[in-house]
């Protein structure tokens, strides 16, 4: 796939990803957006916050990456490296929108775990970190895709290749949009 295409579809992605939130969250009440279908279902409001903390880490680094790199000269294939087509894939959704393997989000990530990440402004957050993302895919225009390393979250020394790590990001935000989606059409998501 060309660079244009990978930044086209991520682009894409995350448009659909800050519109379903628009649409699905902004007008939800306080108790809705803490409602949850049983314990151990995380609520619409701490599937945001882990959203968020996931764009704390991962945007500076994404920029860090491409403000400080050498490789400059955008190639225009990009491939994926194995590692990272696992990782991407194991985020992506089905083709019906459901999720093919479930993960534990590591404690750092997890509001259950570290309610702390659940600030009552989860919302704008989200919303602004998803322009953040499109500004990156801007930047990420200019630099190779296949030669530029990101370190994951959950280890320093694993590293995906950006575009990998872009389609990586996108699809874990797709992945919980789409649980919050699922969350607020709930037969039993209060009407209030």
């Amino acid at each position: 796939m060309t660079t244009s295409d990978l930044i086209q579809i991520v682009s894409n992605i995350t448009e659909e990803n800050r519109n379903n939130v628009q649409k699905y969250v902004s007008k939800l009440s306080a108790e809705q957006l803490g409602w949850r279908p049983n314990t151990g279902v995380w609520s619409i409001s701490e599937v945001l916050a882990h959203l968020n903390e996931y764009s704390n880490y991962y945007h500076p680094t994404i920029t860090r990456k491409i403000e400080n790199t050498r490789f400059t000269s955008t190639k225009e294939g990009f491939m994926s490296s194995p590692l990272g087509r696992s990782a991407w894939k194991s985020m992506k959704l089905g083709n019906a929108k459901n999720v093919k393997r479930k993960f534990k989000a590591p404690k750092g990530y997890n509001p259950s775990i570290d309610t702390d990440l659940v600030t009552g402004n989860e919302l704008n957050r989200f919303l602004e970190s998803q322009e953040e993302l499109l500004e990156i895919f801007e930047k990420a225009q200019t630099v190779n895709l296949r030669r530029v390393k990101v370190p994951i979250s959950i280890s320093k020394i694993v590293r995906l290749r950006l575009g990998d790590a872009l389609l990586f990001v996108v699809y874990h935000n797709q992945r919980h949009v789409q649980q919050i989606i699922n969350l607020a059409k709930h037969k039993n998501f209060p009407k209030k």
